[in-house]
Protein backbone atom coordinates (compact mmCIF):
# COMPACT_ATOMS: atom_id res chain seq x y z
CA UNK A 1 0.00 0.00 0.00
CA UNK A 2 1.45 3.04 -0.65
CA UNK A 3 -0.41 6.43 0.12
CA UNK A 4 0.19 8.08 -3.67
CA UNK A 5 -1.79 5.39 -4.98
CA UNK A 6 -5.55 7.31 -4.06
CA UNK A 7 -4.73 10.93 -3.52
CA UNK A 8 -1.54 12.37 -4.89
CA UNK A 9 -2.12 16.27 -3.85
CA UNK A 10 -1.56 17.84 -7.42
CA UNK A 11 -4.59 18.58 -8.61
CA UNK A 12 -4.45 15.86 -11.71
CA UNK A 13 -7.78 13.77 -12.23
CA UNK A 14 -7.58 10.29 -11.90
CA UNK A 15 -11.24 9.37 -12.61
CA UNK A 16 -9.92 5.19 -13.22
CA UNK A 17 -8.34 5.49 -9.68
CA UNK A 18 -9.05 2.39 -7.78
CA UNK A 19 -9.95 2.87 -4.19
CA UNK A 20 -9.36 0.28 -1.53
CA UNK A 21 -11.32 -2.12 0.17
CA UNK A 22 -13.18 -0.57 3.19
CA UNK A 23 -12.21 -2.21 6.44
CA UNK A 24 -15.24 -5.08 7.24
CA UNK A 25 -16.85 -2.69 9.54
CA UNK A 26 -17.02 -0.21 7.32
CA UNK A 27 -19.01 -1.87 4.56
CA UNK A 28 -22.96 -0.49 4.10
CA UNK A 29 -25.45 -1.44 5.13
CA UNK A 30 -23.24 -1.70 8.36
CA UNK A 31 -23.04 -5.25 9.57
CA UNK A 32 -23.97 -6.27 12.43
CA UNK A 33 -20.80 -6.97 15.06
CA UNK A 34 -23.08 -9.30 17.30
CA UNK A 35 -21.06 -12.67 15.53
CA UNK A 36 -17.84 -11.05 16.62
CA UNK A 37 -18.25 -9.44 19.99
CA UNK A 38 -16.74 -11.51 22.61
CA UNK A 39 -18.47 -10.66 26.31
CA UNK A 40 -15.53 -10.09 28.75
CA UNK A 41 -15.92 -12.13 32.22
CA UNK A 42 -19.37 -11.33 34.07
CA UNK A 43 -21.02 -9.27 31.09
CA UNK A 44 -23.33 -12.09 30.19
CA UNK A 45 -24.21 -12.89 34.08
CA UNK A 46 -24.93 -8.98 34.41
CA UNK A 47 -27.33 -9.02 31.18
CA UNK A 48 -28.95 -12.68 31.99
CA UNK A 49 -29.57 -10.55 35.26
CA UNK A 50 -31.15 -7.12 33.88
CA UNK A 51 -33.07 -9.99 31.70
CA UNK A 52 -34.78 -11.77 34.58
CA UNK A 53 -35.15 -8.71 36.81
CA UNK A 54 -36.55 -7.03 33.73
CA UNK A 55 -33.73 -4.01 34.96
CA UNK A 56 -31.84 -1.53 32.31
CA UNK A 57 -28.29 -2.19 32.31
CA UNK A 58 -25.59 0.19 32.69
CA UNK A 59 -22.43 -0.54 30.94
CA UNK A 60 -19.74 2.16 31.81
CA UNK A 61 -16.36 1.62 30.09
CA UNK A 62 -14.23 3.75 27.65
CA UNK A 63 -14.97 4.56 23.91
CA UNK A 64 -14.44 1.66 21.85
CA UNK A 65 -14.48 -0.71 24.68
CA UNK A 66 -17.96 -2.54 22.98
CA UNK A 67 -20.85 -0.88 25.46
CA UNK A 68 -23.14 -0.62 22.67
CA UNK A 69 -22.35 -3.66 20.81
CA UNK A 70 -23.75 -6.04 23.50
CA UNK A 71 -27.16 -4.88 22.84
CA UNK A 72 -26.76 -6.14 19.06
CA UNK A 73 -25.58 -9.42 20.37
CA UNK A 74 -28.48 -10.25 23.14
CA UNK A 75 -31.01 -9.29 20.65
CA UNK A 76 -30.21 -11.26 17.88
CA UNK A 77 -29.58 -14.56 19.78
CA UNK A 78 -32.74 -13.89 21.59
CA UNK A 79 -34.95 -12.48 18.73
CA UNK A 80 -35.62 -9.05 20.30
CA UNK A 81 -35.97 -7.49 16.66
CA UNK A 82 -34.04 -4.11 15.33
CA UNK A 83 -32.37 -2.80 17.95
CA UNK A 84 -33.97 0.88 18.69
CA UNK A 85 -31.04 3.72 19.30
CA UNK A 86 -31.67 6.43 21.25
CA UNK A 87 -28.71 8.76 21.14
CA UNK A 88 -28.57 10.75 24.38
CA UNK A 89 -26.77 14.87 24.26
CA UNK A 90 -26.78 17.66 26.74
CA UNK A 91 -30.02 18.61 24.63
CA UNK A 92 -31.85 15.56 24.96
CA UNK A 93 -35.45 15.10 26.56
CA UNK A 94 -37.64 12.61 27.89
CA UNK A 95 -40.42 14.27 26.13
CA UNK A 96 -38.77 13.69 22.80
CA UNK A 97 -37.43 10.10 23.49
CA UNK A 98 -41.22 8.89 24.20
CA UNK A 99 -42.65 10.96 21.41
CA UNK A 100 -42.57 13.79 18.59
CA UNK A 101 -45.38 16.00 17.86
CA UNK A 102 -44.89 18.40 14.56
CA UNK A 103 -47.32 21.17 15.21
CA UNK A 104 -45.73 23.72 13.21
CA UNK A 105 -46.46 20.78 10.24
CA UNK A 106 -49.85 20.81 11.59
CA UNK A 107 -50.74 24.28 11.34
CA UNK A 108 -49.49 23.98 7.39
CA UNK A 109 -51.44 21.78 7.01
CA UNK A 110 -54.50 23.08 8.53
CA UNK A 111 -53.83 26.34 6.63
CA UNK A 112 -53.13 24.17 2.62
CA UNK A 113 -56.89 22.59 4.00
CA UNK A 114 -58.60 25.58 4.31
CA UNK A 115 -56.76 27.48 1.24
CA UNK A 116 -58.44 24.20 -0.85
CA UNK A 117 -62.08 25.04 0.89
CA UNK A 118 -61.63 28.55 -0.56
CA UNK A 119 -61.08 27.42 -3.55
CA UNK A 120 -63.85 25.16 -3.39
CA UNK A 121 -62.39 21.67 -3.24
CA UNK A 122 -62.43 19.31 -0.24
CA UNK A 123 -60.36 20.40 3.01
CA UNK A 124 -59.94 16.83 4.55
CA UNK A 125 -59.99 15.61 8.09
CA UNK A 126 -57.68 17.03 10.65
CA UNK A 127 -55.42 14.28 12.15
CA UNK A 128 -53.52 14.52 14.93
CA UNK A 129 -51.79 11.27 14.52
CA UNK A 130 -50.00 12.39 11.58
CA UNK A 131 -48.14 14.62 12.81
CA UNK A 132 -47.31 12.39 15.67
CA UNK A 133 -44.58 9.84 15.69
CA UNK A 134 -43.46 7.66 19.10
CA UNK A 135 -39.65 7.93 19.55
CA UNK A 136 -37.47 5.17 20.01
CA UNK A 137 -38.37 4.90 24.14
CA UNK A 138 -42.33 5.20 23.60
CA UNK A 139 -41.55 2.67 20.29
CA UNK A 140 -39.98 -0.22 23.03
CA UNK A 141 -42.51 0.46 25.44
CA UNK A 142 -45.39 -0.63 23.00
CA UNK A 143 -47.33 -3.80 23.76
CA UNK A 144 -45.67 -6.89 22.51
CA UNK A 145 -45.20 -10.42 22.71
CA UNK A 146 -41.37 -10.09 22.85
CA UNK A 147 -39.51 -7.63 24.67
CA UNK A 148 -37.99 -4.59 22.42
CA UNK A 149 -34.32 -3.70 22.95
CA UNK A 150 -33.48 -0.20 23.51
CA UNK A 151 -30.14 0.96 23.34
CA UNK A 152 -29.77 4.18 25.52
CA UNK A 153 -26.42 5.55 24.31
CA UNK A 154 -24.00 7.65 26.57
CA UNK A 155 -26.80 8.80 29.06
CA UNK A 156 -23.80 10.43 31.34
CA UNK A 157 -23.83 12.69 28.47
CA UNK A 158 -27.58 14.07 29.67
CA UNK A 159 -28.78 17.00 31.14
CA UNK A 160 -28.36 16.62 35.04
CA UNK A 161 -32.71 16.50 35.02
CA UNK A 162 -32.99 13.27 32.71
CA UNK A 163 -31.80 10.52 34.51
CA UNK A 164 -34.41 12.06 37.23
CA UNK A 165 -37.31 12.39 34.61
CA UNK A 166 -36.63 8.53 33.41
CA UNK A 167 -37.19 7.17 36.64
CA UNK A 168 -41.39 7.14 36.54
CA UNK A 169 -41.35 5.76 33.14
CA UNK A 170 -38.73 2.57 33.60
CA UNK A 171 -40.59 2.08 37.20
CA UNK A 172 -44.00 2.13 35.57
CA UNK A 173 -43.43 0.87 32.02
CA UNK A 174 -46.09 3.41 30.48
CA UNK A 175 -46.49 6.79 29.25
CA UNK A 176 -49.30 9.33 27.89
CA UNK A 177 -49.96 11.21 24.61
CA UNK A 178 -51.15 14.83 25.85
CA UNK A 179 -51.85 15.55 22.69
CA UNK A 180 -54.44 13.15 21.98
CA UNK A 181 -56.00 13.02 25.37
CA UNK A 182 -56.48 16.80 25.00
CA UNK A 183 -58.16 16.30 22.27
CA UNK A 184 -60.04 13.41 23.14
CA UNK A 185 -58.94 11.20 20.26
CA UNK A 186 -59.82 7.86 21.28
CA UNK A 187 -58.19 5.78 18.66
CA UNK A 188 -55.38 7.06 16.45
CA UNK A 189 -52.67 5.02 14.35
CA UNK A 190 -49.27 6.30 15.59
CA UNK A 191 -45.67 5.90 12.98
CA UNK A 192 -43.25 4.52 15.11
CA UNK A 193 -39.60 5.00 15.32
CA UNK A 194 -37.75 4.66 11.69
CA UNK A 195 -40.25 3.00 10.41
CA UNK A 196 -43.41 3.43 8.05
CA UNK A 197 -45.41 1.07 10.79
CA UNK A 198 -47.91 2.22 12.50
CA UNK A 199 -49.55 1.42 15.94
CA UNK A 200 -52.71 2.24 17.33
CA UNK A 201 -52.95 3.99 20.67
CA UNK A 202 -56.07 3.95 22.54
CA UNK A 203 -57.30 6.88 25.24
CA UNK A 204 -53.96 7.95 24.64
CA UNK A 205 -52.10 5.52 26.95
CA UNK A 206 -48.86 3.48 25.80
CA UNK A 207 -48.51 0.44 28.32
CA UNK A 208 -45.94 -2.07 27.26
CA UNK A 209 -46.78 -5.74 28.21
CA UNK A 210 -43.33 -6.98 28.19
CA UNK A 211 -40.42 -4.63 29.65
CA UNK A 212 -37.95 -3.74 26.90
CA UNK A 213 -34.49 -4.90 27.30
CA UNK A 214 -32.44 -1.65 27.68
CA UNK A 215 -28.56 -1.20 27.76
CA UNK A 216 -27.90 2.33 28.59
CA UNK A 217 -23.73 3.13 28.20
CA UNK A 218 -21.84 5.64 29.81
CA UNK A 219 -18.26 6.97 29.32
CA UNK A 220 -18.45 7.92 32.98
CA UNK A 221 -18.03 11.50 32.73
CA UNK A 222 -20.71 12.33 34.96
CA UNK A 223 -22.24 10.94 38.08
CA UNK A 224 -25.07 9.76 37.98
CA UNK A 225 -28.31 10.01 41.14
CA UNK A 226 -28.35 6.81 42.86
CA UNK A 227 -32.32 6.83 42.59
CA UNK A 228 -31.32 6.07 38.97
CA UNK A 229 -28.91 3.66 39.70
CA UNK A 230 -30.46 1.85 42.33
CA UNK A 231 -33.12 0.64 39.48
CA UNK A 232 -29.93 -0.66 37.33
CA UNK A 233 -28.05 -3.45 37.17
CA UNK A 234 -24.35 -1.69 36.82
CA UNK A 235 -21.38 -3.48 35.29
CA UNK A 236 -17.95 -1.62 34.01
CA UNK A 237 -16.22 -2.78 31.30
CA UNK A 238 -12.82 -4.19 32.00
CA UNK A 239 -9.47 -2.49 30.79
CA UNK A 240 -8.66 -4.38 28.12
CA UNK A 241 -5.69 -7.08 28.07
CA UNK A 242 -2.95 -8.09 25.03
CA UNK A 243 -5.56 -11.53 25.25
CA UNK A 244 -8.57 -9.40 25.03
CA UNK A 245 -7.52 -7.47 22.40
CA UNK A 246 -5.93 -10.16 20.11
CA UNK A 247 -9.75 -12.14 20.38
CA UNK A 248 -11.32 -8.38 19.02
CA UNK A 249 -8.67 -7.98 16.49
CA UNK A 250 -9.41 -12.27 15.28
CA UNK A 251 -12.74 -11.65 15.27
CA UNK A 252 -12.94 -8.18 13.29
CA UNK A 253 -9.67 -8.73 10.79
CA UNK A 254 -9.58 -12.19 10.78
CA UNK A 255 -5.73 -11.29 11.67
CA UNK A 256 -3.53 -13.76 14.09
CA UNK A 257 -1.07 -11.26 16.18
CA UNK A 258 1.56 -13.48 17.20
CA UNK A 259 3.85 -12.74 20.05
CA UNK A 260 6.44 -10.45 18.61
CA UNK A 261 6.53 -8.13 15.40
CA UNK A 262 4.70 -4.89 14.31
CA UNK A 263 0.92 -6.16 14.97
CA UNK A 264 2.34 -7.66 18.39
CA UNK A 265 4.38 -4.36 19.31
CA UNK A 266 1.00 -2.05 18.71
CA UNK A 267 -1.44 -4.25 20.60
CA UNK A 268 0.46 -4.00 23.62
CA UNK A 269 1.61 -0.44 23.34
CA UNK A 270 -2.17 0.22 23.44
CA UNK A 271 -2.73 -2.18 26.07
CA UNK A 272 -0.05 -0.20 27.98
CA UNK A 273 -1.24 3.28 26.77
CA UNK A 274 -4.89 2.32 28.05
CA UNK A 275 -3.63 1.24 31.62
CA UNK A 276 -1.72 4.63 31.98
CA UNK A 277 -5.38 6.13 31.67
CA UNK A 278 -4.79 7.51 27.94
CA UNK A 279 -7.96 7.45 26.08
CA UNK A 280 -7.47 5.27 23.03
CA UNK A 281 -10.51 3.13 21.27
CA UNK A 282 -10.32 0.01 20.19
CA UNK A 283 -12.09 0.81 16.83
CA UNK A 284 -8.95 3.05 16.40
CA UNK A 285 -6.31 0.08 16.59
CA UNK A 286 -8.36 -2.13 14.67
CA UNK A 287 -8.02 0.70 12.02
CA UNK A 288 -4.44 1.41 12.20
CA UNK A 289 -3.67 -3.05 12.10
CA UNK A 290 -6.11 -2.64 8.90
CA UNK A 291 -3.69 -0.78 7.07
CA UNK A 292 -0.40 -2.17 8.43
CA UNK A 293 -1.41 -5.50 7.48
CA UNK A 294 -2.59 -3.98 3.49
CA UNK A 295 -0.98 -5.51 0.42
CA UNK A 296 2.17 -3.23 0.22
CA UNK A 297 5.06 -3.14 2.94
CA UNK A 298 5.67 0.10 4.53
CA UNK A 299 8.46 1.93 5.82
CA UNK A 300 9.80 1.95 9.22
CA UNK A 301 9.68 5.73 9.49
CA UNK A 302 6.08 5.95 7.06
CA UNK A 303 4.60 3.10 9.38
CA UNK A 304 5.69 5.21 12.00
CA UNK A 305 4.06 8.38 10.75
CA UNK A 306 0.49 6.07 10.46
CA UNK A 307 0.76 5.18 13.92
CA UNK A 308 1.27 8.77 15.24
CA UNK A 309 -2.35 9.73 13.04
CA UNK A 310 -4.31 7.19 13.76
CA UNK A 311 -3.58 6.61 17.33
CA UNK A 312 -4.15 9.87 18.87
CA UNK A 313 -4.91 10.50 22.37
CA UNK A 314 -9.09 11.45 22.03
CA UNK A 315 -8.72 13.26 25.12
CA UNK A 316 -6.43 15.54 22.57
CA UNK A 317 -7.73 18.33 19.92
Amino acid sequence: MTWDAYYRGDGVPRPAAALPAPPPWRTFPIPSSAGVFRPPAGLTDAVNAALALRRPLLITGGPGTGKSTVIEQVAAELDLGPVLRWHVTSRSTLADALYRYDALGRIHAHRLQQEKARAGGEAGADDIAAFLTLGPLGTALLPSPRPRALLIDEIDKADLDLPGDLLDVLERGEFRVNELMREEQDRALVRVWESAARHLVEDGHVQCTEFPFIVMTSNGEQELPAPFLRRCVRYTMPKPTAELIRGVVRGHLGLEVGDAGPAAELVDGFVRRVAAGESVAVDQLLGTLHLLDGPARMADAEREKLIALLMRDLSGA
